[in-house]
């Protein structure tokens, strides 16, 4: 998870108590989402007929194709690739 950085600690007059505030809510709801992105699997497998069947897949998917009775991994750079 990331360190957002936070207000420095000055004294009640030299900062609104309201900024200080949404500062703290800020980072509550940025760590927030950090916890939900890192909390979804990286990789999806799939069991498909064929791997056209997959819409638009996401670098390190895997795939078993049942018409090749092979699995296939995904990447941006070469597309399907036979695992097996």
């Amino acid at each position: 998870m990331a360190i957002y950085p936070r207000l420095p600690q000055y004294t009640s007059d030299q900062i609104p108590q309201e900024l200080q505030s949404w500062a703290n809510q800020l980072v509550q709801q940025l760590n927030f989402r950090d916890s939900q992105i890192d909390s979804r699997p990286s990789t999806r497998v799939y069991a498909v007929t064929t791997v056209t069947e997959i819409g638009r897949p996401s670098p390190g998917d895997i795939a078993y194709s049942k018409d090749e009775e092979k699995f296939k991994g995904y990447t941006s750079a070469t597309g399907w690739t036979d695992l097996n």
